[in-house]
């Protein structure tokens, strides 16, 4: 499987020609087209910038093999385009082309008190690569490979350190940085990799960049 890194949140993963988009974001400039290029996209949950609503929309009307799967509130604001957009909920699998889909999880992190909690739910693609959205969500099966969120309102570095030494993946790899300069994901990979209190390294990839998993 080739795993390649958006700006922030998105992830696309290519296996036996089948494209697979996780959150295309509005941070995304290549949201739109990727959406159009793929067999299925995954929403972990409704904000924009895991959540392009026109880029998903234009995918759908221009693909009609293209399937969604999403937490309730996305698809309220999508449709169900004749049951191709499906909500999803902790428990659920299912199988889209060739990659086998489990899914974790109820609620984004808390940012504070004052702000609802919404759906938040987290993909394991062949029982390999993970995508938490915006959540410590501890899936509780072996992850190979976690997306590991590192800036936001409700990231962390304590309980970041926590959640990859309690998932203990082989690898990490740096997603949701949007928020942090260059000089910031170098030193969060440090604290959170392990040259510094994770147990495994942290790798930064680059927008555009691949890797096979």
């Amino acid at each position: 499987m080739e795993l390649t890194k958006y700006t922030h949140a998105t992830v696309v993963l290519e296996q036996d020609g089948t494209t697979l988009v996780i959150d295309p974001g509005v941070f995304t400039p290549e949201a739109a087209d990727l959406v159009g290029a793929a067999a299925g996209v995954l929403i972990t949950h409704e904000h924009a910038d895991h959540f392009d609503v026109e880029a998903v929309r234009a995918g759908l009307a221009a693909n009609d093999a293209l399937v969604v799967r999403a937490p309730g509130a996305v698809v309220e604001q999508l449709g169900d385009h004749d049951g191709r957009v499906r909500a999803v909920h902790a428990g659920d699998a299912f199988e889209i082309g060739t990659f086998s889909v489990q899914v974790f999880g109820e609620e984004h992190a808390v940012i504070h008190r004052d702000v609802p909690t919404i759906a938040n739910v987290g993909y394991l693609v062949d029982g390999t690569v993970f995508h938490p959205g915006d959540a410590y969500l501890e899936p509780g099966v072996p992850v190979q490979t976690l997306l590991l969120p590192t800036s936001g309102p409700w990231t962390s570095t304590a309980a970041a350190v926590d959640y990859v030494r309690s998932v203990a993946p082989e690898r990490a790899v740096q997603i949701h940085e949007a928020m942090l300069s260059e000089l910031g994901q170098q030193s969060t990979a440090r604290f959170l990799g392990s040259d510094g209190l994770g147990p495994v390294p942290v790798l930064i990839l680059p927008a555009g960049e691949s890797i096979t998993v």
